[in-house]
């Protein structure tokens, strides 16, 4: 049975969330939930709407593309976002026509938060209908798009379960809607399952706290716990919390820790010394250290055995050192 698969839960609930303006009456200018689906209804066969149990042959959401034949799976890879309107505190409005238009842009310019995104059908006044297409092969759709614009997501990018949020997020922030202090998204919890784990457990483990034998799956249990607790001790021995919440501070930590990371992977680091052994052991030789070896097998031993190489150069230090401070004429 064809399923709504997480990531576009997320950006379902994202939509809602801030384009639902008064979520307790249906409003012509809000988005209304029955404006936002994923899953085709029973009748619809073939298309991103559908997963593998509801294509047909030669479906071009899967023969296109070897990304959509590989990720095929019973989960849907499509969204349908329907009217609305709001105007922000420069009285510009903001409408389903200006949100299409602002994502294709998007996608002409290969922002990264894009490239998981087939299509894009819609229209840009509500008279005419287009479509990006990632792949060029068609230019239009049906008139239902001057009402509601349609996203279809590479199969394989919704089968790994990427969180396909963040270019929402983007239009929302720029319209006014949505901002880092009232987003609170990736508050997550203990027993949560949810793109915001994933990237928890994402981040845990690139800094080398593991998150238990299956790696990221986006499930917030035991081992999840077990390891923000392991990084807040990384920071704070003294730290007492049980681990099982993340919020804003954490996720500043996290990021802070990920930058410390990158500056020691890639600070520059010192050319190792190159040690002439032969002149070594001459030194050592002069200074009555050589223990009547001779110098050739002297070098060959010293470059043999760090430990040793060491050793007697500490000791050679030393002598030159009490041999500098007896002849330091008094002040």
């Amino acid at each position: 049975m064809t399923r709504a698969p997480a990531n576009l839960l997320e950006v379902r609930s994202l939509l809602l969330k801030h384009l639902n303006r008064d979520p307790n009456r249906v409003r012509d200018e809000d988005l209304e939930p029955a404006e936002v689906g994923i899953v085709g209804d029973s009748a619809h066969r073939g298309g991103y709407h559908c997963g593998e149990d509801r294509v047909v042959p030669n479906d071009y959401s899967v023969v296109e593309s070897s990304r959509d034949r590989t990720g095929l799976t019973l989960d849907a890879a499509a969204l349908d976002v329907g009217m609305f309107e709001w105007r922000d505190g420069l009285g510009r409005l903001h409408n389903l026509q200006t949100f299409s238009v602002w994502c294709v842009a998007q996608c002409v310019a290969g922002a990264t938060d894009t490239r998981d995104i087939r299509e894009i059908i819609y229209s840009p006044d509500g008279k005419v209908v287009r479509r990006w297409d990632r792949l060029g092969r068609r230019s239009t759709g049906d008139r239902s798009h001057l009402w509601h614009t349609h996203f279809s997501w590479f199969r394989d990018s919704i089968k790994a379960g990427r969180d396909q949020t963040p270019l929402f997020r983007r239009y929302l922030t720029t319209i006014g809607l949505l901002t880092s202090e009232d987003d609170v998204s990736d508050y997550v919890q203990h027993g949560d399952r949810n793109q915001g784990v994933y990237r928890l457990q994402y981040r845990l483990n690139r800094l080398g706290f593991s998150v238990g034998p299956k790696g990221a799956d986006g499930i917030y249990g035991d081992a999840t716990t077990a390891a923000v607790v392991a990084f807040e001790k990384s920071l704070d021995k003294d730290y007492k919390g049980d681990g099982r919440s993340v919020n804003a501070a954490t996720w500043t930590r996290l990021d802070d820790a990920r930058a410390v990371q990158l500056i020691r992977q890639h600070a520059p680091q010192p050319p190792a010394p190159s040690i002439d052994y032969a002149v070594l052991a001459r030194a050592l030789d002069l200074h009555g250290l050589a223990a009547a070896v001779p110098v050739p097998t002297l070098a060959a031993q010293l470059a043999a055995s760090p430990e040793l190489a060491w050793a007697l150069t500490n000791e050679l230090l030393t002598r030159l050192t009490k041999r500098l401070v007896a002849v330091e004429p008094a002040s």
